[in-house]
């Protein structure tokens, strides 16, 4: 019974969603007041982070949680899991999406130039060699940590961290597929992707409130940035109007049409492809990430909202669409952030050691690169977040910049997609290497 997850203080989604809410509305509320604490606060302190952090100590206090067991009269044990994040990543994310790409302007999204694509591939890279050098490293240090041979050796296991650090889940699952990791200690595994990955997420939005200061020391020319925030903003004002019922309406309307549409044709596409070629079907494989239903749902979300960019509802930004597309994002956040338990940072303390040397690799990688070639924060935070975090926080990442650069987070984290497995293997082969 010593491995009983025990139950919150609150297990019902109702009260739980509801105190997120609260949670948001006071930061939100707090962020505005013009004393000097606050302002001086929420300079350094970005509101995202902090509805990012604040569930994530509502969960390490036991208040809330995303999973837990129950006792059963029977003396059986139950796993019971909210249903928030589940709800606000197949749900709220996609109509998000539509909403921050309705007022698009791809032509200013291609003028960002080649940096964007340069740091993501390098965040990859840094996922790739990050992964051997963690374990050359803690060999020296504890090499009973990497104990184990067959199904039980940790190689294996941390394949499923390079599929979930440069694809997403899909991809962390054929790695689990590929290279047989003895199920029995995959959670250690997850919990250290969680950890790492949260961890990670949350520096990289506290870096967010210190942007033009790290722009400075880069060296960076973020000139395309300013011109498409500039762009969408002057847009807004130009079809901008005193919002009515209807448009509310309509605007919710439209993003929900676009979830409609993502469900409904991502279950068709996922049962075409692993129906009709085995190569979709198979886990092992590494085109059966291309067969998930989240990535499907994802992909024609984005695109439903691109498509809607080159018609007369782009004009409903004037009324607000993009500010309801971040409302979701936010909730999004908050539900990211009741999956962090802060408690669990001291558990396996050799693995997390690989774990965070791991990612401190990707984050050095990406700092240089970016210090090189002159790139901005904004390319280094969403490049590491397509690849660490792909199509849930991704474009969170993005947003917290500015709404109209959510979508360049979302192309991001396809790549992401695209490159997860064939780079998650390459990056086990290098791992199996450095552990023998």
């Amino acid at each position: 019974m010593d491995d009983i997850t025990p139950a919150p203080l609150f297990t019902n989604d109702g009260i739980v969603f509801s105190l997120l809410m609260v949670v948001l509305g006071l930061i939100f509320f707090t962020s505005q007041l013009q004393n000097k604490f606050w302002k001086t606060f929420y300079k350094y302190i970005p509101a995202l982070l902090l509805c990012y952090f604040l569930p994530a100590i509502l969960n390490s206090l036991g208040i809330i949680s995303e999973h837990w067991d129950e006792v059963q009269p029977d003396g059986t044990v139950e796993e019971k899991s909210s249903q928030l994040y589940y709800f606000a990543s197949r749900f709220l994310l996609p109509a998000s999406l539509v909403l921050l790409t309705l007022s698009i302007d791809l032509k200013a999204i291609a003028n960002l130039g080649w940096k964007a694509l340069v740091m993501f591939f390098i965040g990859t890279l840094g996922i790739v060699i990050g992964g051997p050098i963690a374990i050359l490293i803690v060999s020296l240090i504890s090499p009973e940590t990497l104990a184990g041979a067959g199904p039980d050796a940790i190689w294996r296991g941390l394949s499923t961290l390079a599929g979930s650090w440069i694809g997403g889940g899909a991809n962390q699952a054929a790695m689990l597929e590929i290279f047989e990791y003895n199920d029995d200690k995959y959670g250690a595994m997850v919990l250290v992707d969680i950890v790492v990955a949260n961890v990670w997420m949350a520096i990289l939005l506290f870096g967010i409130g210190q942007s033009k200061a790290i722009d400075r020391w880069l060296k960076a020319d973020n000139s395309a940035i300013e011109d498409l925030k500039k762009r969408v903003q002057d847009y807004e004002k130009l079809v901008s109007r005193k919002s009515t019922l209807a448009d509310v309406m309509s605007i919710l309307a439209i993003g929900f049409t676009g979830v409609l549409l993502g469900h409904w044709l991502s279950g068709i596409i996922s049962e075409v492809l692993v129906s009709n070629f085995e190569v979709f079907s198979d886990k092992s494989s590494a085109l059966s990430s291309f067969s998930s239903e989240f990535f499907w749902l994802i992909t024609i979300a984005t695109a439903f909202g691109i498509i809607l960019s080159f018609t007369k509802f782009k004009r409903y930004e004037g009324v607000g669409a993009s500010k309801f597309g971040s409302v979701f994002i936010y909730i999004l956040v908050a539900t990211i952030g009741m999956k962090m338990d802060l408690t669990t940072v001291t558990e396996n303390p050799g693995l997390l050691a690989i774990g965070f040397i791991w990612m401190t690799i990707h984050a050095l990688m990406l700092i240089f690169a970016a210090k090189v070639i002159k790139a901005p924060y904004f390319f280094m935070a969403v490049g590491s977040q397509a690849n660490v975090g792909g199509a849930a926080s991704a474009p969170v990442v993005a947003s917290a910049f500015h709404p109209s650069l959510t979508s360049v987070g979302v192309l991001l984290a396809v790549f992401g997609y695209a490159v997860g497995t064939y780079a998650a293997i390459a990056c086990t082969i290098l791992m199996e290497i450095a552990s023998n």
